[in-house]
């Protein structure tokens, strides 16, 4: 049936045309809505329900955010359940904080939106050099996550809300410096132990496998033996470089283009400059800065009298430790580098001009313009090459979202061969063998991309050999792949892999006797203590481990120490056994004032955390909140809840 749909695309157009129009009349765009927004209820908060395809939405936005903000993110950190459940987990408490926020007339005015926004980081980026906001580039930053201006303003507003929910509770929460005493001094307490490890390598000797427990072995865990599903496949790739190819780009073209931008083309002009700073930051008293400006005065009448003699008077009375003993000089340096009014002052005078007083935030400077350095004028044959790269990378970019639409509808149409795609847009048809749908870490580019491997692997690429949608595996680029030989997993031969079941057979043997002996000793040593061979006694902490193993620290910080000393048996699975002893608990090393400081405020910073987290436990049964899909365990799939 698909084929035919492929191959009487006009038809079947034409035909759903008929069928939808009536439909809209009798039902409506609602209805259509209505019926499109189904899908399994996977979270409810009071009323409101949430989709299977809302989160999928809501999980997609997120992982095009992340792979915006880290390209070079592992895409499969972003697509496992673990990272699909956290979003749920998200939703849900948006929703919780949004309906305690609503009920609670909670809001933000405009000043502290504005407030916030000047603070943001990423929006700080984007201002000019005269401080005002590159509305243009704020538009970008807003459309690569979907909003406007104003809905991204909007997300802000109401961030700021929801923040203010638990922000009630976390700026309330109390941790006395007893209290904190107390329980840092349990935590960072110190246990005098002894150790002895039963590792499987002193086992390895007493294991000799016959063939027959090989065969065995090899029987029960083919699992383990397996040749992966692999594939031989073809692929093209759009991207840039590609369109760049199609480009042209005519003489007139590039001489508009040098005409327009000489200046920048030639490189900018850079002044040097010295200066006098008589320090008068914007925190300081007003008093103290009259008087500074004062003396600054004084200063810049002095060397306007004796313009020689600025070097001199720079290096007795300039207050920038860093130019006064070069008498002011701050070599040379171009737009950008200094801050606003220096260098609006810098490029506005003559050489050998003594500027009037400039104020910054720094305090008073009296700037001397030693020298201008205005650059050479390139001619257009030095900056064509420059030129063409840039207008044929600034068309292509134009010309990427068209192309795009074009290769996403031929991968489809020509679902069994890229031979019409490539020669229509100058692609080259690529190969490549032994595919896997999990790459060894020496695969790069394309084919190391999980979405695409995904949609290679499919049930439906795998037995009929068609293209693959189109993928986004990067920024402005897009692939499509098509399996030409497929070979399914399957167990290898025992005579091939026979050196790998002898090792693993050996190893989990040696593992096993090395419980063995760590168990019986454990027995034999509770019976009689003064057996026992352990080593030399060592002092180990939370915070000083001393190379413990993390299930051996675990094991000795939950010890019963009422009765010492105390010995306990570490079940390592493929790591061995561990017997400790602990023999006595000490108190821990005291802290100094400043560490003492920081951890009080750490576990300020817990408690705070704590209570937030039962706090929103508490709103989350007040608003009825619920996820019907269970919480993925590693390797596991998300599946729902039964009601």
């Amino acid at each position: 049936m698909f084929d035919f749909v492929r191959k009487h695309t006009k038809i079947m157009m034409s035909l759903m045309f008929l069928l939808i129009i009536p439909a809209f009349v009798l039902v409506g765009i609602n209805g259509f809505r209505s019926f499109n927004a189904g899908g399994e209820t996977v979270a409810k908060v009071g009323s409101f329900s949430l989709k299977q395809e809302e989160w999928d939405a809501a999980h997609k936005n997120e992982v095009d955010r992340a792979r915006s903000a880290q390209p070079t993110i592992d895409a499969k950190l972003l697509d496992s359940p673990q990272a699909r459940y956290s979003t749920l987990e998200r939703i849900v408490r948006e929703h919780v904080l949004a309906d305690a926020a609503s009920d609670a007339h909670l809001s933000s005015t405009d000043a502290r939106l504005a407030r916030e926004l000047q603070q943001n980081p990423t929006i700080a980026s984007l201002r000019k050099p005269d401080g005002s906001l590159d509305m243009d580039r704020y538009r970008q930053l807003a459309a690569s996550q979907g909003l406007t201006p104003e809905g991204f303003e909007a997300r802000v507003r109401k961030d700021l809300a929801l923040r203010q929910v638990e922000s009630g509770i976390a700026s309330t929460a109390l941790a006395p410096a007893a209290q904190a005493h107390i329980a840092l001094n349990a935590f960072f307490e110190r246990r005098e132990v002894q150790i002895a490890n039963f590792l499987p390598a002193d086992y390895k000797g007493q294991v000799n496998p016959t063939e027959a427990e090989m065969d065995v072995y090899y029987q029960a865990n083919q699992k383990l033996f397996q040749a992966p599903e692999s594939a031989t496949v073809e692929y093209v790739v759009l991207d840039l470089d590609s369109i760049k190819k199609t480009v042209s780009v005519s003489e007139e073209e590039l001489k508009t283009y040098f005409d327009q931008n000489v200046a920048r083309l030639s490189g900018k002009e850079e002044r040097r400059a010295s200066h006098i700073l008589i320090n008068a930051p914007k925190d300081m008293a007003a008093a103290d800065k009259a008087k500074a400006k004062e003396k600054a005065s004084a200063l810049l009448a002095e060397v306007r009298k004796a313009p020689d003699s600025f070097g001199d008077v720079a290096r007795k009375n300039s207050q920038d430790a860093g130019s006064a003993t070069s008498g002011g000089d701050l070599n040379y340096f171009g737009r950008g580098a200094m801050v606003k009014p220096f260098e609006d002052a810098a490029f506005s005078m003559k050489k050998g001009d003594i500027s009037d007083l400039v104020e910054s935030d720094f305090g008073f400077h009296i700037i001397k313009l030693v020298d201008i350095k205005s650059p050479k004028q390139k001619t257009f044959e030095e900056v064509k090459p420059t030129i063409e790269a840039d207008l044929r990378t600034q068309q292509a970019q134009r010309k990427y979202a068209e192309t795009a639409e074009a290769f996403t509808n031929a991968v489809y149409e020509q679902s069994d061969s890229y031979k019409q795609i490539a020669d229509k847009l100058k692609l080259e048809v690529k190969s490549a063998s032994n595919v896997q749908r999990k790459p060894s870490a020496d695969v790069k580019g394309a084919l190391a991309n999980a979405k695409l491997l995904t949609a290679i692997f499919n049930p439906d690429s795998v037995e009929k050999k068609r293209n693959t949608e189109a993928v986004e595996v990067g920024a402005n680029q897009l692939v499509s792949a098509r399996i030409t030989q497929y070979a399914p997993a399957r167990v290898l031969p025992l005579a091939d892999v026979r050196n790998d079941v002898r090792e693993r057979l050996v190893s989990s043997r040696s593992a096993e006797l090395a419980k063995q002996d760590g168990t019986a000793k454990l027995d034999a040593w509770k019976a009689q203590p003064d057996t026992a061979k352990l080593a030399a006694a060592v002092v180990v902490a939370r915070d000083q481990p001393q190379n413990v193993a993390p299930a051996v620290m675990e094991k000795v910080m939950h010890a019963d120490t009422t009765k010492l000393p105390v010995l306990l048996g570490v079940d390592l699975g493929s790591q061995g056994y561990t017997l400790v002893r602990v023999n006595r608990v000490m108190e821990r090393t005291t802290a100094t004032d400043a560490q003492a400081q920081q951890e009080r405020g750490q576990y300020g910073q817990w408690v705070a955390s704590a209570e937030s987290q039962a706090y929103f436990e508490l709103l989350k049964n007040r608003y009825k909140a619920q996820i019907k899909v269970s919480k993925p365990v590693a390797g596991a799939n998300l599946l729902p809840v039964s009601e």
